[in-house]
């Protein structure tokens, strides 16, 4: 990949083609380059050899203000910190990409979106008055509130407790079914890795070959 610090070699060799609508979970050790290829797949990273593609278009030939609007028309990103901005409401927070993206009916959708995972009731309030799991609820709503072609978590229950994680893996299965998109995440998590279609696992920035094998 391509970094402010120069040429970084983190993924080595990757080959992979993940079907419309198909849920993946990228597993492997930490460090093994689970997050790097889900940057590169989001068109958040660059590649530094080979080609990332995504719904047809290539993700090298785009612009960094090509890629903005691609990723905001056609993905949603769930990070593990949540990302959410410290000064908006719950509804504010979710309302804002879907403003920016010239929907008129930002907040009617926000506010039904954050209905759905849970958080009605929450919609006047700060990230900062809201639980871990409530501020994660906030993100997959803001995700999912502009009905997108890919969704992509990376390790969306890694900071919360087990049956928080448990709620949110949930809510993350159930909106990925319900909105038809095709979902890739980074998990440690074995339990939300078998409720995929499929698992693939990298190690030292390749795939990981025996478990490739295993499988078939």
């Amino acid at each position: 990949m391509d970094s402010n610090a120069g040429r970084v070699d983190i993924l080595h060799g990757i080959s992979l083609e993940i079907a419309k609508g198909e849920s993946v979970a990228l597993t492997g050790p930490s460090g093994s380059g689970k997050s790097s290829l889900l940057m590169l797949m989001g068109g958040l990273d660059r590649a530094s050899a080979g080609s990332v593609k995504a719904l047809g278009r290539n993700l090298g030939d785009l612009g960094e203000d090509e890629l903005a609007r691609f990723r905001r028309d056609h993905m949603g990103v769930v990070f593990q910190s949540f990302h959410l901005i410290p000064t908006m409401t719950a509804l504010e927070n979710v309302a804002t990409p879907l403003e920016l993206a010239g929907h008129s009916d930002a907040f009617d959708r926000a506010e039904a979106e954050l209905k759905e995972v849970g958080l009605g009731h929450r919609v006047g309030h700060y990230p900062s008055q809201m639980s871990g799991g409530e501020q994660q609820r906030v993100a997959l709503a803001r995700a999912v509130a502009p009905k997108p072609d890919m969704l992509l978590a990376d390790e969306p229950t890694g900071n919360l407790d087990g049956v928080t994680g448990t709620q949110i893996m949930d809510l993350l299965m159930d909106l990925q079914a319900r909105n038809g998109a095709t979902l890739i995440l980074v998990t440690h998590s074995n339990d939300l890795a078998a409720r995929c279609d499929r698992e693939v696992r990298l190690r030292d920035g390749r795939l990981d070959e025996a478990l490739a094998e295993a499988a078939e």
